[in-house]
């Protein structure tokens, strides 16, 4: 099938990889010369563990391309999936302007019927609009579908070739035929392509969301609970993720979520109910919860040495919001960092793949290292921030050695305090005891 993916993102790049991986001719359309001209040497803009050889590998057989050139791009497809950012507005709601501006070059450019897909995260009746947009401009027959994103950083192409489910929201059997024929190769397995009206499927990919972002700051609060009780939120989560109508994924307390999707689509679906005068009190719990855990780590930081830290130096193990990605939106570490940094602290910081990233926040106002001890020699105090697993087990023989005084603060509870206590460490954990 002849495939059109506009916007060449996360969502658009991936979506386009693993689609031409089947045997589609696909092309990946997006403004940015530089990077189009980058993507067909097959360099990637983004850190996503396997991209990369998938990009290459169809760029090398001839099924996948890059462009700028977006009619063509449309004259040349069956079916074109709208793949372009929707940025919170100032008030919340997503921004649509790149989502119709496609739409009407769509509309100006069809030289046949289409299948047209928002594959972005949109609001409900975002679809509405995009055919509105599309037919006030054309005489060709346009049949447009949603096909929400439901991928992880990290494990993106896992979750594409392997997905759970594939929602797709439909209203004509031309939309249908052509999205199952398409995505029934991913699906062979038996994991069901759920088939529904279309405001159904743009709510549904915010809700996935705001569930799951619900479970975390649930699990935030109950850490904050057990370390006033004196429980362990590691046995907590044990107990509760062992009951199968809950099940255990998600429940793991941290310093808060972050990232490009959990925080934009709670905002944005606090701000679509609003508009139809529903107060959503469990989002707007769920958003206040996460910006106080995002602060809670570095109030643990002044507790321990005082509000002033002139003079003292804190390394950072994880500077992205989560393992597997270099996305340092809305991290927990930007917070944390930046409260460091107005303290006058030093800090270093390591992170696997997100170096460069941070580096477009901070420039040169804290030290970049090449690896963990780097950063921790020296060190007044060390946080550990994400959970890569670079982190999980490290020579803490050394890293006492290499630290000027021993003090961890581990926001992901990835060791042990009964550990940290024979090895003479101060220890601030999250939920769980401190050992000081």
């Amino acid at each position: 099938m002849n495939v059109g993916i506009i916007g060449s993102g996360y969502v658009g790049l991936v979506a386009g990889a693993c689609l031409a991986q089947t045997g589609n001719d696909v092309i990946c359309g997006d403004v940015d010369a530089e990077k189009v001209g980058a993507l067909n040497n097959g360099k990637i803009p983004i850190y996503e563990p396997g991209l990369g050889p998938l990009v290459g590998r169809n760029l090398r057989e001839g099924r996948l391309s890059f462009t700028t050139d977006i009619v063509s791009l449309i004259t040349a497809s069956e079916v074109i999936f709208i793949a372009v950012g929707t940025p919170p507005d100032e008030d919340g709601s997503a921004d649509l302007r790149h989502v119709l501006d496609v739409a009407a070059t769509i509309g100006d450019t069809m030289n046949a019927e289409k299948v047209v897909v928002t594959k972005s995260t949109v609001p409900v009746g975002t679809a509405s609009l995009v055919r509105a947009e599309i037919e006030k401009r054309t005489e060709h027959r346009v049949y447009v579908a949603s096909n929400p994103e439901f991928l992880k950083e990290g494990d993106a192409i896992k979750d594409f070739m392997r997905p759970d489910r594939i929602v797709l929201g439909v209203d004509s059997e031309q939309a249908r035929d052509r999205l199952e024929e398409l995505y029934e190769p991913f699906v062979r397995t038996g994991n069901p392509i759920i088939f529904m009206d279309i405001a159904s499927a743009e709510l549904t990919k915010y809700v996935a969301n705001a569930m799951l972002a619900t479970r975390i700051s649930l699990m935030n609060e109950v850490a904050r609970l057990s370390e006033l009780t004196g429980a362990d939120v590691t046995h907590v989560r044990h107990g509760v993720g062992s009951d199968r109508r809950i099940g255990p994924t998600f429940l793991f307390p941290g310093p808060g979520y972050g990232g490009s999707c959990f925080p934009k689509d709670v905002k944005a679906l606090i701000h679509a109910a609003d508009k139809l005068d529903y107060d959503f009190k469990i989002l707007r719990a769920v958003e206040e919860v996460n910006e106080v855990q995002k602060r809670l780590f570095l109030q643990k930081v002044v507790e321990h040495f005082g509000d002033d830290l002139s003079g003292k130096s804190i390394a950072v193990w994880g500077l992205a919001f989560k393992p597997g990605t270099d996305d340092m939106r809305e991290s927990p570490s930007i917070v944390l960092i930046d409260g460091l940094l107005e303290r006058g602290a030093t800090v270093f910081g390591h992170d696997p793949a997100a170096r460069e990233s941070a580096r477009r926040i901070w420039g040169d106002r804290i030290k970049y290292c090449d690896h963990g001890m780097e950063a921790v020699d020296g060190a007044d105090g060390l946080v550990v921030m994400t959970d890569w697993l670079d982190y999980r087990t490290p020579n803490f023989a050394r890293v006492r050695q290499l630290m000027k005084t021993p003090v961890v603060f581990d926001a992901r509870n990835l060791y042990e305090p009964s550990k940290m206590r024979d090895l003479k460490f101060t220890y601030y954990p999250l939920g769980r005891e401190s050992v000081t």
